[in-house]
């Protein structure tokens, strides 16, 4: 029989998970999984778990929280020279990267992903010794989603991004940068730039528009100084989609991008500290497999 781990964060999205584990093992043994659980305690707890799951010889290590957990566990697979298959139960406050596999925010629907999905590789950004799946980033815009304190999060939900962030937006100031995006340089003052492997980011589902999780690439927003009220306008045709035809935006695709701040710059990594910059964002093309929805997916490139 194969054998799966269940990482799952008991506090995330108002402790959903907990109420509905026994359903979730059930579906699991169904499907021919014998499951062992591990319940979160803090930091780089799942980060440890899913290490130790690779080492154990797991067959398939689940994911079951926010974007956070979901992070943790990608850093403790990708650095692995054995690696399970990834699941996921999108059990968090905006469930970013589930949003964009098209995984049922339902964790009963999850679960059938579970059952009967597809595998299919992914391609997993490193900086550093650390990894991601989403979304790496930095600017004041960015640094908004790890100052949401996470008992706000769990009762009010995603609306507690936007409450923090219309808090941040009278104070919100240029950085310095140079960015190198293969080959080609990047200088000047920006509000924000995200390196982006999904087309989800932060509830906006068309940020990224041309992101497919599997062609070697990231795409790469930045978004140049600019006043107050056309960051609000920014903001708002992002929402569209029609932001990358501002000339405000840059927005381009590379398989490396080198970032260097003249000042301090926190990096942003699955609305995770991801720590301060320089740093070097690598596309590990096709480097984790998972189980997602038995159908045709907009996130995935058609491969021969």
């Amino acid at each position: 029989m194969k054998r799966a781990r269940l990482i799952y964060n008991p506090s995330s999205g108002r402790e959903q998970m907990k109420k509905h584990l026994p359903y979730v093992l059930e579906t699991l043994e169904t499907a021919g999984y014998e499951t062992s659980t591990h319940a979160t305690t803090g930091k780089d707890c799942a980060k440890k778990a899913a290490a130790q799951a690779c080492e154990r010889d797991f067959d398939l290590v689940i994911a079951a929280g926010g974007d956070g957990t979901i992070n943790e566990v990608v850093n403790g697979l990708a650095e692995q020279e054995n690696r399970p298959k990834l699941g996921i139960i999108p059990a968090g406050t905006t469930n970013d990267f589930a949003r964009a596999l098209h995984i049922p925010r339902d964790i009963r629907e999850a679960c059938d992903v579970l059952a009967n999905g597809r595998n299919q590789h992914v391609d997993v950004g490193k900086v550093g010794q650390q990894y991601f799946i989403n979304i790496a980033g930095a600017g004041t815009l960015t640094e908004l989603t790890y100052e949401v304190p996470s008992r706000l999060k769990t009762m009010i939900g995603q609306v507690a991004y936007y409450v923090k962030g219309f808090e941040k937006l009278p104070s919100i100031r240029p950085s310095q940068v140079t960015i190198e995006y293969d080959g080609n340089i990047f200088e000047g003052k920006i509000m924000l730039f995200l390196v982006s492997n999904t087309n989800s980011v932060g509830g906006f589902e068309k940020l990224a528009p041309n992101a497919y999780l599997n062609d070697g690439l990231f795409d790469l927003l930045i978004l140049r100084k600019t006043n107050l009220a056309d960051v609000v306008r920014v903001v708002t045709a992002a929402l569209r989609g029609e932001h990358i035809h501002d000339d405000r935006v840059l927005y381009v695709q590379a398989s490396k991008v080198i970032v260097h701040a003249d000042q301090d710059l926190q990096l942003n990594l699955d609305g995770e500290y991801g720590g301060n910059l320089p740093g070097e964002l690598i596309n590990l093309h096709n480097h984790i497999e998972m189980i997602v929805p038995n159908k045709k997916l907009s996130c995935f490139l058609e491969q021969d």
